[in-house]
């Protein structure tokens, strides 16, 4: 990385600001302060070259009709060292992309759920290795296909809670899918308006690709978790998330979907079909339900950053996020169907990638990436969160910017 440094002076006067700001902060509730405050860029070895140089990218994805608009953040406890934002709101808008413009996070969903099923095991509402059928009692009677006769027969091992936040549950989704008999049976029988509880229960009452802590697929594991936290909890997923994350982190904007007087600040894209986040359904996806701002999502990646606090509010213990951040594949978990192939792990929630080259062994990040093109990562070893903000679904290959060349740019300019 770059030497990081500041002029004494300047320290000191960026010193006395976080004071007074926290000061005010905690004066007035803790949370009503911009979660965004400036700092230059040479804290992350970043100059303004390369943020301009990283602008010009994101430009071209807009002048090439990629999307419409996007925002880059990089920062940490002490502020935002880049906020780079281009392009508007939705084609032919005239609002511009800014921190407080609201994108369907979809994806970037799950690690919030995540983190708010650790909160509750730390306060023993539930355990990593409860049965999923304590909660869910269709999952009782657990069934697995087997991918090459389609026969279904009793699985041998027990779905846990543990294999909902790895994403070892045997749970899939239609998506990834779609040819497979278990994803013609997804899409055949999970139709209509259905509660997260609905959906669950419809699910359990279906095969899972692979026995329970086998292999890693992306699917509904975390849907179902949220249907699990929602037994748990004896409330519903947005009142629970209030309670434990968002309420303490001043979140007021990160919800199921988006009051109508807001709809002028959502974020449409040019490519692909996405719905309409103003409509209230009965169903709280924690697989991918939630609407977001980079002023929002900031506070939940800095707490993460911190170690689970974000100016005096702890959500969850450090030890707790130290646990969630391990690697929990290993060598007998199949990576066959992995979006990373030998790359990195998973662990309760959250991708690990390594942060120096393929070193597996190495420091890695974490976070995750909603299919809207959003992403987020921590990386604690450098001292930094990223968020990424597009709106995109599908559309022409070969965007001259996107999630993937953010991190990568990103990185590229700290160690220039």
């Amino acid at each position: 990385m770059k030497t990081r440094y500041l002029q004494p002076r300047l320290i000191a006067f960026v010193a006395a600001v976080c004071v007074a700001a926290t000061a005010w902060a905690d004066e007035h509730g803790g949370t009503n302060l911009s979660s965004i405050t400036p700092i230059h860029s040479t804290n992350f070895g970043i100059d303004q070259a390369e943020i301009e140089e990283i602008k010009a990218q994101m430009q071209a994805a807009v002048d090439g009709d990629f999307i419409p608009g996007a925002l880059l953040l990089v920062g940490n406890a002490r502020g935002v060292g880049v906020l780079a934002t281009v392009g508007m709101q939705a084609k032919g808008a005239n609002t511009p992309i800014n921190k407080d413009t609201i994108f369907r996070i979809y994806s970037m969903t799950k690690p919030i759920i995540s983190v708010a099923t650790m909160s509750m095991v730390e306060d023993g509402l539930i355990a990593l290795d409860d049965p999923v059928s304590k909660y869910i009692p269709a999952f009782a009677k657990l069934k697995v296909i087997d991918r090459d006769t389609d026969e279904i027969s009793p699985a041998n091992n027990v779905m846990t809670v543990q294999h909902l936040l790895t994403h070892e549950s045997g749970l899939i989704q239609a998506f990834f899918s779609p040819d497979s008999a278990l994803g013609q049976m997804y899409t055949r029988n999970l139709t209509g308006d259905l509660t997260a509880g609905e959906l669950a229960a419809r699910l359990g009452e279906m095969p899972v690709y692979f026995e329970p802590g086998t292999a890693w697929h992306y699917g509904h594991s975390t849907d179902v978790l949220g249907a699990v936290l929602e037994v748990a909890a004896g409330k519903t997923l947005d009142l629970l998330l209030q309670e434990r994350i968002f309420g303490p982190l001043g979140m007021d904007e990160t919800t199921f979907w988006v009051p109508a007087s807001k709809a002028y600040r959502i974020a449409e894209p040019i490519h692909g079909q996405m719905s309409d986040n103003t409509v209230v359904r009965r169903m709280l996806s924690g697989g991918g339900g939630l609407n977001s701002t980079a002023e929002d999502y900031v506070r939940f990646a800095e707490m993460l950053l911190n170690g689970g606090e974000y100016r005096g509010h702890r959500i969850i213990e450090a030890d707790t996020l130290e646990l969630m951040t391990q690697k929990y594949l290993g060598a007998e978990v199949s990576r066959e169907f992995y979006f990373f192939g030998n790359r990195g792990d998973w662990g309760l929630g959250f991708h690990l990638q390594p942060t120096a080259g393929n070193d597996a062994n190495g420091p890695h990040n974490f976070g995750w990436r909603g299919i809207g093109g959003t992403l987020f990562i921590v990386d604690r070893e450098n001292d930094f969160y990223m968020i990424y903000l597009e709106q995109k679904r599908g559309g022409p290959g070969g965007a001259p910017f996107d999630n993937n060349i953010a991190q990568r740019v990103v990185y590229q300019a700290m160690r220039h």
